[in-house]
């Protein structure tokens, strides 16, 4: 018996949103970022609302072939939902774009499941925490130091203390960024950096050395392609420093391989499923775990499990989700603090959207 809790309507819209200035990582340079916005309506009135980052046609998927699978299921049943939409793309492939489009609904249910049980959804998750620790992220390969030293530097100011920036340009250059930062932010915040894969295994040997040697780095994210999995591996056993990947991870079975080979596991919960698979994930392993990206998407998953080491306070999505979205939550001390309200907080403002609506 649903009591009127069955969902009936699902619907996304996809907006564009430009960067501040050109962006780019070690591999890739961007101008402008998407965000999927999906609503879940229900019979009682509920609505409940999840967010993706990717292409535009991610809605089209969510309107076109996961929305007509959802309605008619009693929000409260989310793991029910979450099956009939992995069923539905068995003929698209799961890894990618599918992956992407149900992790967007399935937030968007679990908001809309918090709401109707009038609890805040990390209550409804069983949080092992009362906060999530972030690291600030940003510092693009296309930042001069005027502008990379005074972000990073700004989040350790307001109590953050420890913070990434982008590498792969090329070891010299980025070895001497990395030093003109931690000469900014003082010896005691963590430097963070991320390759992106942009490197080979004896370059990033020998690039990760220097940089723990010269500017006390401790997290090297992606020295090499997340595919190289005896790469990461062997970097993993032979630098004094955290290795890390699994931001392209969209599955648990990926994640169970990805693990050994790391020191710290990253997942995205816009891109592994959602909340369910997300959950999952860091249930199957006992590495230190961390939450890729989309701050306000992953916040409330993040307070359960108890390995959690921490979520990325990136800067392209903190901005647009402060554009789009009132209760978006900012770090106090180096932290988030789910709010207390039913649901996960968030109120689209979709008036300020529109002139960013792509579909």
């Amino acid at each position: 018996m649903n009591d009127g809790h069955e969902v009936t309507g699902v619907a996304a819209a996809a907006y564009t949103v430009p960067t501040g200035g050109p962006e780019a990582d070690g591999t890739l340079s961007w101008d402008a970022t998407t965000i999927v916005v999906v609503t879940v309506r229900t019979r009682s009135g509920v609505t409940g609302i999840g967010h993706a980052y990717g292409h535009e046609c991610l809605s089209v998927l969510i309107d076109s072939l996961l929305a007509p699978r959802v309605v008619g299921i009693d929000v409260r049943d989310t793991g029910a939902a979450w099956e009939v939409m992995r069923a539905a793309i068995r003929n698209l492939g799961r890894p990618g774009l599918c992956s992407m489009a149900i992790a967007a609904v399935d937030l968007a249910l679990w908001d809309a499941k918090a709401r109707t049980l009038d609890v805040p959804l990390h209550r409804l998750l069983g949080g092992s925490r009362s906060e999530v620790p972030v690291y600030g992220s940003g510092g693009f390969t296309t930042y001069s130091r005027d502008s990379l030293v005074p972000q990073l530097a700004g989040w350790v100011e307001e109590g953050i203390p420890r913070v990434k920036m982008k590498i792969g340009i090329s070891p010299e250059d980025d070895v001497e960024r990395a030093c003109v930062v931690r000469e900014a932010i003082g010896a005691d915040p963590e430097l963070y950096v991320d390759a992106n894969g942009a490197y080979d295994q004896v370059t990033a040997l020998r690039l990760g050395r220097r940089l723990v040697e010269q500017a006390d780095v401790t997290w090297f994210e992606e020295p090499v392609s997340s595919d190289d999995l005896p790469g990461l591996a062997d970097l993993s056993r032979d630098l004094a420093l955290d290795v890390t990947a699994g931001e392209y991870g969209y599955h648990l079975e990926y994640f169970q391989v990805m693990a050994p080979c790391v020191d710290v596991l990253q997942a995205d919960i816009t891109r592994c499923v959602g909340i369910t698979e997300w959950l999952r994930v860091a249930s199957a392993t006992t590495k230190p775990f961390s939450g890729h990206t989309a701050p306000m998407a992953h916040v409330h998953a993040a307070t359960v499990p108890p390995h959690l080491r921490h979520l990325e306070y990136f800067h392209d999505h903190v901005r647009i989700e402060q554009m789009l979205f009132d209760g978006v939550l900012e770090p106090v001390a180096g932290c988030l603090v789910p709010a207390e309200t039913p649901g996960n907080g968030l109120v689209f403002k979709e008036a300020d959207a529109e002139r960013f609506r792509v579909r």
